[in-house]
């Protein structure tokens, strides 16, 4: 959410926001409104104190005057009743419209329409070459007795998973060894709920506009979030912290749900889009100073980079255009992993600037150094998400009979195993 007096004094800059985002709002509507909710408020204010002068003038009125002043009163107290439903339509109006205005985008993104404008920055590690023919990860999962999609398919749907014997110690391996390199780093770990409001949703800014990705509960008024950015986003809410306090750097873990909708025919096979997963988030709320908050960008940017590093994996790192990067991102890049068998880098990792628009939704404030009261500034970024991870990790590290190498980080988190899996082939 952008503050209504910038959007007021910068309407040019919000109007190209719009437009390169590719934003469903109508500026116009929104200034016209907020005009009409100014001078209904005018209106309200004006009656108000007619009333208050009127009231003052009863005690002093002589027995023949007293009548009509209290009509008066009772006229005024009338009509301010008649406009309150008014009065609070445009006001809930007003917000629904300003929860639709996109943030501003860096002067460094890209203008584009949709993922295939997105900038390669550049290119870390090197594909591996394989003297034998790869198998995809859904091949190296069924050789190894790794998996039974079809059986969890019949308890839960399509787009269902399930890992058995090593694959599901190495999916836990990857998440506690991702626990504990960014603990390593600084951040604080978190072991967070999936469940949560529907106002968190608003709060994070995936609702308005992402409604139809999210499982509901409607019997407890309760959802299920698909990140740990959501629940994390909204444990501060309503708060004024102190400058000293900040920053908040976590590594939340949690599951993750998402229902996909609209990805039909997508990615359906495996484990690249599940609809139940596990992720590690990063998550970041730091002073209302860009530079401070660019330097975290980094930071985080750099952490899910040494993950893949340390997990021996070649990956990209991309910058999302205005049409790819969502309404509230300031900034954002993607990291994406190279996928043998596809021949193509999948993403893995997603790295955000926000600036205060999820900050202002959620009332997280703090005193700066002149005593003012002002908005943090949040950022996310994934640290690992699984399964999706093991696609890249069990193609890039398989050997030539059908086994995986273990790279070095994650065995001792594996008891030291170096091969996961028997021969194959």
């Amino acid at each position: 959410m952008l503050d209504l007096k910038f959007i007021r004094e910068n309407a040019g800059a919000v109007r190209r926001a719009i437009e390169v985002k590719g934003t469903n709002l109508d500026l116009d509507e929104l200034l016209n409104l907020d005009r009409e909710l100014t001078h209904l408020k005018q209106r309200v204010e004006a009656m108000q104190a007619e009333r208050n002068a009127n009231a003052k003038l009863v005690p002093r009125a002589t027995p023949e005057e007293r009548p009509a002043l209290i009509q008066k009163g009772k006229d005024l107290g009338e009509e301010l009743k008649a406009l309150e439903p008014a009065l609070r339509a445009h006001e809930e109006q007003l917000r629904q419209l300003l929860l639709r205005v996109p943030n501003i985008p860096h002067e460094s993104v890209p203008v584009g329409k949709d993922d295939s404008e997105n900038v390669e920055l550049r290119r870390e590690g090197t594909p591996p070459t394989f003297d034998f023919t790869p198998l995809d990860q859904v091949e190296l999962l069924e050789k190894q007795g790794w998996s039974d999609f079809e059986r969890v398919a019949r308890v839960s749907g399509s787009r269902s998973y399930l890992l058995k014997g090593e694959a599901a110690l190495l999916e836990m391996a990857v998440l506690m060894f991702a626990m504990d390199f960014l603990s390593g780093r600084g951040l604080t770990p978190l072991s967070t709920t999936a469940l949560i409001r529907p106002e968190t949703l608003v709060a994070s800014g995936h609702f308005p506009g992402d409604e139809d990705s999210v499982y509901r509960m409607a019997d407890d008024e309760l959802m299920l979030a698909g990140t740990a950015e959501v629940p994390i986003n909204s444990l501060y809410a309503g708060e004024q912290l102190t400058q000293d306090a900040l920053p908040l750097a976590f590594a939340g873990f949690s599951a993750a749900f998402r229902r996909e909708a609209g990805s039909a025919g997508r990615d359906v096979r495996g484990l690249i889009r599940v609809h139940e997963f596990r992720k590690v988030e990063q998550y970041v709320i730091c002073r209302a100073d860009e530079q401070e908050a660019m330097r975290w960008f980094q930071t985080i940017l750099e952490n899910a980079e040494g993950l893949l590093s340390a997990l021996e994996l070649p990956y990209r790192v991309i910058q999302n255009c205005t049409g790819d990067m969502g309404a509230g991102k300031v900034l954002m890049y993607d990291i994406e992993t190279w996928v043998p068998s596809e021949g193509v880098y999948r993403e893995t990792h997603s790295c955000s600037y926000l600036g205060d628009w999820q900050a202002r939704r959620t009332g997280v404030r703090y005193r700066n150094e002149e005593g003012k009261l002002v908005y943090a500034h949040t950022l996310n970024n994934t640290g690992i998400a699984a399964p999706r991870i093991l696609v890249p990790l069990l193609e890039n590290h398989q050997q030539a009979d059908g086994t995986i190498r273990v790279p070095a980080a994650l065995r001792p988190y594996l008891g030291g195993r170096e091969v996961l899996g028997k021969p194959v082939r």
